[in-house]
């Protein structure tokens, strides 16, 4: 895993198997994004097995095949979607393609698991709820900085066992590292990427609606910016937003491709959550100057202040719980309407930004 890139950006897990081998088959669609590695290492850390592989470039599909003994590199999409033993496709495409892929997973009778941003237009929104309606199949998101951080998981159990009483606000910061020359070039095209808060912010407003425990919201202010890239103006480097939950809960988040080279990991990602009986800190990729490791959890309450290191202690128990929710038809490990809300605010943040010039 490469912790200074986030692109490529894919953690490790322990082992903890929710199904007996073979049970549950899924294939991997559409690898133009490096988050593919993170979905594929989640499932199969919950004991699913990666069958099929399948991307337009040959050399994409042979090397995450390579990682996954026992997968075949299947000679087109149709033969994956054909395959009756496959239950779910994992697809990091680029994003403007995802939702079209995923209409077609799920016409095939399979569940679909994409990366975030899972659209970049509210069109293709509804065209998902549309299709999750008539097929019945899932449409599943890889929100990962909460899903795929201990840290992240770990402060849900706390919020969700009253250590902080009700939560009134939450701050996001989701600051990457742009590594401008290793992207590809659809990631520079506004009409492939959505904007900066359809993409990366899709993840401080998933985050917000879980902690919160909000069903909806609404955008009170957004903002977008090109500071330092003038060679792709196309580009957003900077963006921000402000949101009011259903509930009263409130938001404010910042996302940006300004990490310096100097940082250790792509990105100081961290969540401040506040109650009305204390706050929590998270401090998911490194602690600074203390400790490069990550997955860091600060609590105060009125019982006092405590720091969690949890690397390696709490696990992912999203993609389990995924695997069960498709097996058995359940919703434990997100709810439909949350990971289309979250996407949907997100698009709406997008499309009232203003842009600054």
């Amino acid at each position: 895993m490469d912790r200074a890139d986030g692109m490529n950006y894919a953690p490790q897990g322990r082992i903890n198997k929710v199904c007996q081998p073979g049970e549950f088959r899924f294939a991997a669609v559409g690898l133009d994004h490096g988050h593919i590695n993170g979905m594929c290492n989640g499932l199969v850390e919950a004991g699913a097995e990666l069958a099929m592989v399948f991307d337009p470039d040959a050399a994409k599909a042979a090397a995450l095949a390579e990682r996954y003994p026992g997968a075949a590199i299947a000679p087109s999409e149709a033969a994956v979607l054909e395959d009756e033993t496959i239950q779910l496709v994992a697809g990091a495409a680029v994003p403007s393609e995802r939702c079209a892929l995923g209409l077609r997973v799920m016409a095939s009778g399979k569940d679909y698991f994409t990366d975030k941003a899972p659209f970049t237009t509210l069109g293709q929104l509804e065209q998902a709820k549309h299709a999750v309606e008539e097929t019945g199949r899932k449409y599943a998101v890889y929100y990962s900085e909460r899903l795929h951080s201990e840290a992240g998981v770990f402060a849900g159990q706390l919020v969700k066992e009253g250590a902080v009483g009700r939560v009134i606000q939450v701050l996001g910061l989701g600051p990457h590292r742009l590594n401008a020359p290793t992207r590809p070039d659809w990631f520079f095209r506004r009409e492939s990427v959505g904007g900066i808060l359809t993409d990366i912010g899709s993840h401080q407003i998933e985050q917000f609606l879980f902690y919160a425990g909000a069903a909806d919201a609404r955008v009170v202010d957004a903002k977008v910016a090109n500071y330092n890239n003038k060679k792709h103006p196309e580009l957003e480097d900077f963006g921000d937003a402000s949101l009011i939950a259903d509930n009263g809960a409130i938001n404010y988040f910042r996302v940006d491709w300004f990490t310096p080279d100097g940082l250790p990991t792509w990105g100081d990602g961290r969540t401040l959550i506040l109650g009305t009986d204390g706050y929590i800190e998270l401090r998911k990729y490194l602690d600074l100057v203390h400790d490069n490791q990550g997955d860091h959890v600060f609590l105060v309450n009125h019982e006092g202040t405590e720091h969690f290191a949890v690397h390696g202690t709490v696990g992912y128990p999203f993609f389990g719980e995924l695997i069960l929710d498709c097996l058995n038809r359940t919703e434990k490990a997100m709810t439909q309407d949350h990971a289309f809300k979250a996407a949907e605010l997100s698009l709406k943040a997008q499309r009232q930004a203003l842009r600054i010039e």
